[in-house]
């Protein structure tokens, strides 16, 4: 992955922009688009890496979650930059029931404006800052969720669902 500068980063997506196309496989190889979602709501959800425990939570959130959430006429997709092997042993370990789509490279983790430059311990790197976008039926970013604390998170996901209107 390129190294980049905070300064040369996108800023992220604003609510009532278009949300960015994208085209990426899933844990079982299937490629998603963002435009075959059209007409639904997306919780398009960005994480920094597969199997660790705030990444395991979150996602566990979300599989708990899918018949409330295909209740609402949403789909869930995660994206971090881990390749499908990973996804795939993710994926198996904690029976996800939902895309985890694999960005190598990062790409559209760029055009989203997460991936970011971080610092853990004193030393500096590029990452993906967990965020979580809701995308109206039309392709439009309704509400974006930044710097994701993981605990209640997909209520809080729910819940924007409900005020949005989404069903």
């Amino acid at each position: 992955m390129a190294k980049r500068k905070e300064a040369d980063a996108p800023a992220m997506i604003e609510p009532g922009k278009p949300a960015p196309a994208f085209h990426l496989a899933d844990q079982e190889g299937i490629k998603h688009r963002l435009s075959q979602y059209k007409g639904q709501w997306v919780v398009l959800y960005f994480y920094p890496k597969d199997n660790t425990p705030g990444c395991t939570t979150q996602a566990c959130g979300f599989r708990d979650a899918q018949s409330e959430v295909q209740a609402r006429g949403a789909v869930v997709l995660g994206i971090s930059p881990d390749d499908e092997k990973s996804k795939a042993k993710f994926a198996g370990k904690y029976d996800l029931n939902f895309p985890i789509l694999a960005d190598e490279g990062a790409k559209v983790c760029e055009k989203y404006g997460v991936w970011q430059e971080k610092s853990m311990y004193g030393r500096t790197y590029m990452g993906v800052v967990r965020t979580t976008f809701l995308i109206d039926p039309k392709g439009k970013v309704h509400e974006r969720f930044d710097k994701v604390k993981v605990k209640g998170h997909t209520d809080a996901v729910l819940e924007a669902l409900d005020t949005a209107g989404a069903a």
